[in-house]
Order: C-alpha cells, then sequence, then structure tokens
C-alpha cells in the first residue's frame, strides 16, 4: 500500500484548518495542523513530509516559521499560503527556501496537486533535479544591450555580433540573441529590439495609415517597391533605438521553475523573459535556452 503523504497545515483560521484538513484527508492525505508557527515547529517531531504555511500570522509569522523550518529540516518542502495584495512577501518566500506559493482562497485540487509534486520533488536525488531558471539563463553581462538614445543602425551592428555560436558545456550550444535589450539608466529594462521590430521598422508607413472610407479595396502591392529595402534601412538607421523598441519581455524569478517559464512564454506568446532577482535585472531566458534543456534531459 502507497504511503500516505504526511501534510503539516499551519494556519491561524481555524474554520479554514478543519475544512481544509478534511478536504485534504478525504483526497488521501495524513493531514495534521497548526495554528501558529509556535504550535508549528512543535509539530516538526511528528515528521510531516510537506508543510502549508500561511505568510500572516500573529506571533511568529510565516517567514520567521520558514527561516526555522530550514533550519531544523533543510529537506522538508514548505508551500506557502498568500492573502489578497501578499504576493511580493510569498515570493520572497521564494529565496528562502520555499518550495511554491499559493494565493488564498486556494484552489484545493491545485493545493492537492502541489503537496504531491513538493513530495516527490523532494525524493529526486540532487543531481537529477531541474534546473531554476538562473541556472538556464543568459547572464546579463553576456546580453547584448544599449541605452534607449543609440541609434539603430549600433542596434544592428551589435545584434550581428550577438550571433556568433559558442560551444557551452551547460546548454550543448549557445545560439545568437536575436534581440538587443534597451536598457534605463537605473538598470531596469526599457524595452527590446528584436529583428521582428527592425523589419516592422522598414515598412511604408501608408501600411498603417487608415484606407480613404471609398478605398477599402486597395491593395498595396511590394512589385512597386524596387530599391525600398535599402533606402529605408539607410534611412531608419539613424532613428534613435526608443523610437523603434518594443515593450520590455514579461519578468520572471531566478528562483522559478523551467516549466514555469515555459508556461509563461507559452501564454504570453514571448520568446524570452527578463530574470530578476531581489528586484534586480540579472539575466534574460530565451525559448532556445528551454529547448536545449529539453535536449539535455533526453540526451542524459
Amino acid at each position: 500500500m502507497e504511503k500516505k503523504i504526511k501534510v503539516l497545515m499551519v494556519d491561524d483560521e481555524a474554520q479554514f484548518r478543519a475544512t481544509t484538513q478534511k478536504i485534504l484527508n478525504r483526497k488521501g492525505f495524513d493531514t495534521i495542523i497548526a495554528g501558529s508557527g509556535e504550535e508549528a515547529l512543535g509539530k516538526l517531531n511528528d515528521d510531516p513530509d510537506v508543510v502549508i504555511l500561511d505568510i500572516k500570522m500573529p506571533g511568529i509569522d510565516g517567514h520567521e516559521a520558514l527561516q526555522e523550518i530550514k533550519k531544523r529540516k533543510p529537506d522538508l518542502p514548505v508551500i506557502m499560503l498568500t492573502g489578497h495584495g501578499a504576493l511580493p512577501s510569498a515570493k520572497e518566500a521564494l529565496g528562502k527556501g520555499a518550495f511554491d506559493y499559493l494565493s488564498k482562497p486556494c484552489d484545493i485540487e491545485l493545493l492537492a496537486a502541489k503537496v504531491k509534486e513538493a513530495y516527490h520533488q523532494n525524493k529526486i536525488p540532487i543531481e537529477e533535479q531541474e534546473k531554476r531558471v538562473h541556472e538556464a539563463m543568459v547572464p546579463l553581462e553576456e546580453y547584448t544591450t544599449l541605452s534607449g538614445d543609440q541609434s539603430v543602425a549600433t542596434a544592428i551592428a551589435e545584434l550581428k555580433s550577438s550571433f556568433a555560436c559558442k560551444i557551452s558545456t551547460s546548454r550543448i550550444m549557445e545560439t545568437g540573441h536575436r534581440s538587443v535589450l534597451v536598457m534605463e539608466a537605473g538598470g531596469a529594462v526599457a524595452g527590446i529590439v528584436a529583428i521582428t521590430d527592425l523589419l516592422k521598422m522598414i515598412m511604408p508607413a501608408y501600411l498603417s495609415a487608415s484606407k480613404p472610407s471609398t478605398a477599402d479595396s486597395i491593395q498595396y502591392s511590394p512589385m512597386f517597391w524596387k530599391g525600398m529595402f535599402g533606402a529605408e534601412t539607410r534611412r531608419k538607421s539613424r532613428l534613435k533605438v526608443n523610437e523603434v523598441m518594443s515593450p520590455a519581455p514579461p519578468v520572471i524569478d531566478g528562483a522559478a521553475s523551467l516549466m514555469e517559464a515555459a508556461y509563461r512564454m507559452h501564454t504570453e506568446n514571448a520568446r524570452r523573459l527578463v530574470v530578476v532577482s531581489s528586484d534586480k535585472v540579472v539575466g534574460v531566458i530565451r525559448e532556445q535556452d528551454l529547448f536545449f534543456e529539453m535536449e539535455n534531459i533526453l540526451s542524459s
């Protein structure tokens, strides 16, 4: 018979504890409860497999409890629960060793799935555990960056230089960035210039202009655009980078899993994500970085 996963549920709301305990028990977990951080530390002697820990509690709050749990049982996975408006606090907990965080009210199916994920992840040998985003990203110092007041011609030259292929033991191959990050003076990402932005830049302006109401059927033919590619490239190369850049890519925490990065790229239709740590930009993770990780998994 498969061992029941023992869950320690820690929350100062009695009704929430009781209801969640009943539901988790019905789903096959062995659930014990604690109403405070202090009580939770005492129940570590019951050897739980996973801890579900509320952040905001009187006395020892979730952050303090997490710190003490990790001190006593470093390998015990802890899932943090956060109320409305406490998301930054929950993300901070990831950097302190939390396995994951969920918002209240919490979908019980999601909570149960996270408990199982935490339990089984903890059984995987260290050498087989998946990398986090910060381990697969391109560090910021290796990525091509420009300021917004530099010229498009400079961006094109810098972008070309980034295409040199490099052999890498961690990624098999590191390919060209296919983009340039546009940085603000304070270190934030203002935008991005990709090849698609450059192609959009040289398109004739009338393509995006409103057509006269009597000319909805007008179709523009490229056959009349002889010489325009070179002419528009030379003319637009004098523009500033911030005049042609796209908005900055979505942001992801460096401690996030590669699965979260893949999910974000898929759902937000993004080919790259800006990686941050303690609110500081530290790198970029691209779709090809995830692709090479997939290849590594299958070839190892």
